[in-house]
């Protein structure tokens, strides 16, 4: 199982449009549900969502990280209505 800061430099290195947005990028396990806990923020908006272990370890392995992929692309949406 990847660490905390192993898997968010590779979800930074999947979406580089994190940075470039400024968005705050926070990971952490939550050991009851057995699941990584991906929090981004900006603007004071934020959202939260749950990547199961095996798809924490496909992103590590390479492969896409799609529910992730699905909430950084409504945080930016919600953003640019504003």
């Amino acid at each position: 199982m990847p660490t905390k800061e192993e898997l968010c430099e590779k979800i930074k290195g999947v979406f580089p449009e994190i940075g470039a947005c400024g968005i705050d990028l926070k990971v952490d396990y939550d050991a009851n549900n057995k699941a990584w806990v991906v929090d981004l923020k900006k603007d004071g908006h934020e959202l939260k969502t749950f990547l199961e272990e095996s798809e924490a370890q496909q992103c590590m392995d390479g492969k896409q990280c799609v529910s992730l992929g699905i909430q950084i692309g409504q945080l930016r949406q919600n953003i640019e209505q504003l």
